[in-house]
């Protein structure tokens, strides 16, 4: 996957497409599963990785994220029971660091204590686990209180959309307040470089 894309960059699209995302899913947060972090520890690879993780306590899913390309670690809080534990962890180690809520769960269940410390809080649009899904708009009000409570931050963390993005659906994401999205099965229908491209030309205006 992180092949197909890295070879999709050329110099032309490759200053908007540096990260790519990767989901670690257990089969306990959601009945599902994906590969392990440890898969991609000898991958080479100039793009940036994300781990998001959709797992049972992400704390001790942290480590094993530790890989060169890693620079985001991102946790889903719906079974995380130390929201403050698991950001001082991946920030103990160097990596900037998200919080992820599912469809379901609304915005006051990030603890304010840390809020402002994140770099990221990623949003999900889709039901966490499986790709495929349509976009639901209840993430729309969750993605505008969170640029809202932004504004009063110094160092604002980054928001980012997952989940059910189609092209119709960037430019909207984009006037809401979100800042990164992530997109899963969609790109990949049809020709990769141009799918790249189109929502490029979406979010930016150009190709």
């Amino acid at each position: 996957m992180i092949g197909q894309v890295e070879e999709a960059l050329d110099s032309h699209i490759r200053k908007h497409v540096d990260h790519v995302q990767v989901d670690i899913i257990d089969g306990i947060f959601v009945g599902n599963t994906t590969i392990i972090p440890e898969a991609l520890a000898d991958l080479d690879t100039s793009l940036q990785i994300d781990f998001q993780l959709m797992v049972r306590e992400p704390i001790d899913w942290v480590e094993r994220c530790v890989n060169p390309a890693t620079d985001r670690v991102i946790g889903h809080i719906e079974q995380m029971s130390d929201q403050v534990g698991f950001v001082k962890k991946v920030q103990s180690l160097g990596y900037k660091v998200g919080l992820a809520l599912d469809i379901k769960t609304p915005v006051y269940m990030i603890d304010p204590v840390i809020l402002t410390n994140l770099d990221m809080v990623l949003v999900m649009s889709v039901p966490a686990g499986f790709g495929g899904k349509s976009f639901d708009k209840r993430a729309i009000n969750k993605i505008k209180q969170l640029d809202k409570t932004r504004e009063r931050d110094d160092t604002p963390y980054v928001i980012c959309d997952d989940g059910g993005i189609t092209f119709e659906f960037v430019d909207d994401l984009k006037h809401t307040g979100v800042d990164e999205v992530a997109i899963g099965r969609r790109i990949y229908k049809g020709n990769l470089k141009q799918n790249i491209e189109k929502f490029i030309e979406k979010a930016y205006g150009r190709g």
